[in-house]
């Protein structure tokens, strides 16, 4: 793997993926036992959604590349191939921190071609995952957001979110602020299973009080139903009547769709862990990435009727969107590019 070796202390080192300039820290304690950071500089942090992504929003910002979440399902993990990282184990344990992040944001939105678009940040992957508590990239993201009165949404499956609540309400004050939580479901076995990096599903709904409390509108992506692990009719019910007990604005379902990279590594984990369903699975997504339309009609109607049955609503766009990742955005988001780019192109994606 060429990120071997890459830090300050060793300028003879083989160029690699993104030049001699990273550095690659591991850190000997015990939530990042296991994970090996790799620190870049970026050339630019705003990112161009493709015209023809079905994304709700043009620009995103990502400050991280790989997730400690370690989520089974997540979407993004085929990014890690274009960086010749392993899209299975190495997704949760390798990952890139863009440490100049905040500076490269606060000077590109200065730039009189920026015209203040909404930025959507956590669509790839988590910007709050565990890395931000050492590397505490958001707080100047969002400052710099705050003080060019630009509009943004966050979507997280992190708590670390409440340590940014007072700069979040600063910037709400000053222009559109969206933020939604991801709570796919309760059932708190499938959690550890499937979502092991992550908070419990019921830390994940405090955050949607906590910001409520606070007057920030909160969403939630009740993402991803799984086909016949989290979609029975009583599934269903206790995880939406979960989102309103905490006060969600509203409730946004998405069902699992797996791309490349994401597709193999849950297969993987449903042979291991139910391969009865690994016929199932098979002939609900022999036609792609996406679950068939029947399917994704049913589950969005059951959850829409049962939001409208404990007093929500589904999401209704404007200010306060909810970033819904429904397909991976560009090249460094997940899109795979007609060709392979070569490691100089590959710098470029960051």
């Amino acid at each position: 793997m060429r990120w071997n070796n890459l830090s300050d202390d060793a300028p003879g080192a083989a160029p690699a993926l993104f030049g001699t300039s990273v550095v690659t820290r591991t850190f000997d304690t015990p939530e990042f036992r296991g994970v090996t950071f790799h620190e870049v500089r970026a050339r630019s942090v705003i990112n161009r959604v493709p015209g023809a992504s079905r994304m709700p929003f043009t620009y995103t910002v990502n400050p991280y590349r790989g997730c400690t979440h370690a989520c089974v399902y997540c979407f993004a993990r085929n990014t890690h191939r274009y960086l010749d990282l392993d899209t299975g184990a190495g997704f949760d344990t390798q990952i890139v921190v863009k440490v100049n992040a905040p500076q490269l944001l606060r000077k590109e939105l200065a730039a009189r071609r920026w015209t203040g678009e909404h930025i959507a940040m956590g669509t790839n992957v988590d910007c709050y995952q565990r890395a931000e508590g050492r590397y505490r990239l958001m707080p100047g993201i969002i400052e710099a957001l705050r003080d060019h009165a630009n509009p943004f949404s966050v979507l997280t499956k992190g708590t670390l979110i409440l340590r940014d609540l007072p700069l979040l309400r600063q910037a709400a004050d000053v222009t559109d602020v969206g933020v939604a939580v991801s709570v796919g479901f309760t059932d708190e076995a499938m959690w550890r299973a499937i979502e092991p990096g992550t908070p419990a599903p019921a830390r994940r709904l405090d955050v949607v009080r906590q910001m409520r409390a606070a007057g920030i509108p909160c969403n939630v992506l009740m993402a991803p139903v799984l086909p016949y692990l989290t979609d029975s009719p009583a599934q269903l019910r206790q995880t939406v009547r979960a989102i309103a007990a905490a006060g969600a604005t509203s409730v946004t379902p998405l069902t699992l769709h797996l791309r490349p990279g994401a597709r193999e590594w849950f297969w993987r984990w449903l042979a291991a862990n139910r391969s009865d369903l690994v016929r199932r699975y098979e002939v609900m997504y022999a036609d792609g990435a996406y679950a068939p339309r029947w399917y994704q009609r049913r589950i969005t109607r059951q959850v829409h009727e049962l939001a409208a049955e404990y007093g929500m609503g589904p999401a209704r766009g404007g200010g306060h969107r909810s970033p819904a990742p429904a397909e991976p955005e560009d090249p460094e988001d997940g899109e795979e590019p007609p060709a392979r780019p070569s490691p100089a192109q590959q710098l470029t994606l960051l």
